[in-house]
């Protein structure tokens, strides 16, 4: 099995693009995931992770992250090798997301975003056909 799971704060906003060939969409962007357990000072160390998007998914990334936003992202990791300009031989690791998440909660983003479904936050007890939207702050109507 071939996964990965990393739950981090982006370093800085999401960079978009679309492959050449195909036209794809491709967002790449930097997380800091802190380790587990403190050094011998006692400080907590982060590793950086350098990830990348394809197709819907990167849509979202580069629409709905942002910098310092905690986040939670899986997926695949991918090898590749190649020659460079002088012949020497370069390796590199990808990490592939397939699914990302927010991790904030709305209330830690400051911004008026649902992160469950990706969808802007309905108005404070509006109603909506039979169904009444409630803001999640206010007490339950019964």
């Amino acid at each position: 099995m071939n996964k990965f799971q990393f739950m981090g704060r982006l370093t800085k906003d999401p960079e978009a693009r679309f492959t050449p060939n195909t036209n794809t969409p491709v967002t790449t962007f930097s997380i800091a995931v802190n380790r587990r357990f403190a050094d011998a000072n006692g400080e907590r160390k982060a590793d950086f992770f350098n990830i990348t998007a394809y197709g819907k998914v990167a849509e979202f990334c580069a629409k709905y992250y942002r910098k310092g936003q905690q986040v939670l992202v899986e997926g695949r990791i991918q090898n590749r090798t190649w020659d460079d300009q002088n012949g020497q031989r370069r390796y590199a690791t990808d990490y592939i997301v397939d699914n990302a998440y927010f991790a904030d909660s709305r209330r830690d983003t400051g911004s008026d975003f649902n992160a469950n479904d990706g969808m802007a936050a309905a108005p404070s007890s509006s109603v909506d056909g039979e169904f009444i939207t409630i803001d999640e702050t206010e007490e339950l109507p019964f």
